[in-house]
């Protein structure tokens, strides 16, 4: 199955990450949304970034396989186009974003965001 998803992810306390090329971020305790696409099995996709211990690949990575995060929901959409960036054009509207994180094969600003300590 193709689509696009949203991983709901906790951060559990402040911390900094270092995110690959991006360098160290500042991560602040709360709620973080994170937009993907998976064009060819979705379903595996959302295994492997469910997965502690795995082979850093994408900037979510960083995250995903840190102690201080936890993703608590995937929701994902069946589709045969990649739709992340028109989600994240959405979300930019409502919430902050984490710059240039997870969004280096296109032109969105981001497609990371926090939703804040309590939602």
């Amino acid at each position: 199955m193709r689509g696009s998803y949203i991983l709901v992810i906790k951060c559990t306390k402040n911390c900094k990450v270092k995110v690959g090329s991006l360098g160290n971020i500042y991560f602040r305790k709360g709620f973080y949304f994170y937009i993907g696409s998976a064009l060819n099995n979705i379903e595996k996709r959302i295994h492997r970034h469910l997965k502690k211990r795995k082979k850093i690949f994408w900037h979510i990575d960083y995250l995903t396989t840190n102690k201080n995060f936890k993703i608590l929901k995937a929701i994902y959409k069946k589709s045969k186009n990649r739709e992340e960036c028109k989600i994240s054009k959405i979300l930019m509207k409502k919430f902050k974003f984490i710059k240039k994180f997870g969004c280096s094969d296109c032109k969105c600003k981001s497609h990371l965001f926090y939703g804040g300590a309590g939602i």
